[in-house]
């Protein structure tokens, strides 16, 4: 090994400076495109105004912040109004006389993300119309239901 290097020192050496000459060809190119970068950026601009720039986006940040801020409050207190809010509906309608009419008469069951609300019943006759309410907690009733109506809570509760 030793032989073959002092043999071929001439040739090793140029192998290396090559190397080392087109390393210093790529560094040159990096250093110069960044140099065109630092130029662009400061083109135009002194310490003071870069300052107040810097100033700016820092203001400008605060004021975003502080808007996300309370547009999650606002969320959070969506979130707490939506639970109380109509999000399920079953309806169902149904002929309770089949003898006379159509299917006029409704059981509609409304309810909030917990599941409690209420159920309405419309019973249409030839003598008048009728309509009955019960509360729903948690997505039963401690009244008796209608056929319909339990049907109107399973859909709504779906």
């Amino acid at each position: 090994m030793i032989e073959f290097i002092e043999k071929n020192t001439g040739t090793i050496l140029i192998a290396v400076i090559f190397i080392f000459l087109l390393w210093n060809i790529f560094l040159e190119l990096r250093l110069k495109k960044e140099k065109e970068r630092t130029t662009n950026f400061f083109r135009g601009k002194k310490a003071e105004s870069l300052e107040s720039i810097i100033s700016e986006l820092f203001k400008n940040q605060k004021r975003t912040e502080e808007k996300i801020h309370k547009a999650l409050n606002r969320i959070k207190e969506l979130d707490k109004s939506a639970l109380h809010s109509i999000q399920k509906i079953g309806v169902v309608r149904f002929n309770p006389f089949s003898e006379i009419g159509s299917n006029q008469s409704f059981a509609i069951t409304l309810l909030d993300q917990k599941d409690d609300g209420i159920v309405i019943s419309s019973l249409h006759s030839k003598e008048g119309t009728r309509v009955y309410t019960k509360p729903i907690k948690n997505g039963e009733s401690e009244y008796s239901l209608s056929k319909e109506e339990e049907e109107s809570i399973k859909q709504a509760l779906k």
